[in-house]
């Protein structure tokens, strides 16, 4: 099972490798931040957004490899060009380096999508990686991911990131070097497993273990701890980090229903492409609520959402999508806090009267958890689940059993 190696702006696509990989046990996760406006010029209140990653880098620096520096001035050669990129994925980093930090994963991992992807929704053919992370259709199949012609769970950015998470976080538990943690994603768990049993755990120097994987496995590394570096370090390559708007965070708005994408984005005063953008999951153009019960959307738009969906709902008096809003990570929107409490506690109350649910076609563990607001690892406990697949047909417990 691999993982592509996505290209970098400024250099060709490598060839594919990736990770063999074994089914993680994902926690669910409910929020995204995402870029939707221009660059903004940094402020002191965002200083703090990059200090706690860097504060959570626990690998080399930029000095600790020639690689390492001639990477980061590559990235950074073109400095407007490098900070309009890092701007559009900032959001989108500060949020995966949370879901790292709740994994106990090394914060230089919160920048492999830029090394994958540059953080972008790309989509996957038939045999084609997909998503910010690169995942191989084999993998997310590993990793209990749904994909099908409707739904590619993989540019599901919250799942995604959270089952990514677990897969490092499982990585170093067995190998116990963050290094060797980037080796085994981009060329095969096992592999360096054989190669550890064959050659010892490589010394802190040099840096880039001197172990036989391919050049680009080793590459892969050098670039991560270049980006690393660049934001360890950006006067030193003449650029600036970008700052982080509130109006720029996402937030999860949780479905009841499904619904046309074109209709979510009329009730939340948004474009088709723009909420399509952001919830590039949803093959066809429709958002299935069993795929995944939420729709992710600028903070700024979630009260029109919500109260468009109420309006439609007194007009038709028919049911509509609930809208119970969840902030995002390290965030709290104003106004929000007991309606939202109200609203979470509601949609406890209707899932607590659901005793089992059987697995439908298409249904993994982690939609199922979210149909529920149940955390994964309690319906892995309640069901005695050693990994994240599910089949169809088979009862799941919703509850501890009496």
């Amino acid at each position: 099972m691999s993982v592509l190696l996505a290209a970098c702006a400024t250099t060709p696509t490598p060839k594919p490798s990736g990770p063999s990989v074994q089914a993680p046990k994902p926690q669910p996760v409910r929020d995204i931040a995402r870029p939707l406006a221009s660059p903004a010029k940094p402020n002191a209140s965002d200083a703090g957004v990059w200090d706690q990653l860097r504060s959570s880098f626990q690998m080399a620096d930029c000095d600790a490899d020639p690689g390492i520096a001639m990477w980061a001035r590559r990235y950074t050669q073109n400095p407007d060009r490098f900070e309009s990129q890092l701007a559009a994925a900032a959001p989108r980093l500060a949020y995966v380096q949370q879901i790292a930090a709740r994994h106990n994963v090394a914060g230089e991992f919160a920048l492999l999508p830029w090394v994958e992807s540059q953080y972008r929704p790309v989509p996957g053919n038939k045999n084609a990686p997909a998503g910010m992370w690169q995942i191989m259709p084999a993998t997310a199949s590993a990793l209990g991911i749904r994909v099908d012609k409707n739904f590619d769970g993989r540019l599901d950015v919250p799942a995604a990131t959270d089952a990514i998470m677990a897969l490092l976080s499982r990585y170093h538990d067995d190998l116990g070097d963050w290094r060797l943690v980037d080796y085994a994603f981009n060329a095969g768990e096992f592999g360096v497993k054989r190669m550890v049993g064959q050659h010892g755990t490589p010394p802190d120097n040099p840096v880039i273990p001197k172990m036989p994987v391919k050049a680009v496995t080793r590459e892969h590394l050098v670039k991560l701890l270049a980006i690393s570096c660049v934001i360890r370090e950006p006067e030193r390559f003449n650029v600036s980090l970008p700052s982080l708007p509130s109006e720029q965070r996402l937030v999860a708005v949780s479905i009841d229903n499904s619904m046309p994408i074109a209709h979510a984005a009329d009730h939340a005063g948004m474009s088709s492409d723009e909420l399509k953008d952001l919830n590039a999951a949803f093959r066809n153009g429709m958002v299935d609520s069993h795929a995944s019960p939420y729709l992710l959307m600028p903070s700024n738009h979630v009260q029109q959402f919500r109260s468009s969906l109420l309006s439609a709902n007194d007009d038709s008096n028919a049911n509509v999508p609930g809208t119970a809003v969840l902030p995002p990570l390290g965030a709290t929107l104003a106004g929000a806090n007991s309606t939202d409490s109200d609203a979470s506690s509601a949609s406890k109350k209707r899932s607590s009267v659901r005793q089992t649910h059987t697995v439908k076609s298409g249904e993994s563990l982690w939609s199922i958890s979210r149909q529920y607001s149940i955390d994964v690892k309690q319906l892995q406990q309640w069901n005695h689940l050693q990994g994240a697949g599910v089949k169809p047909g088979q009862v799941l417990k919703l509850s501890a059993p009496g």
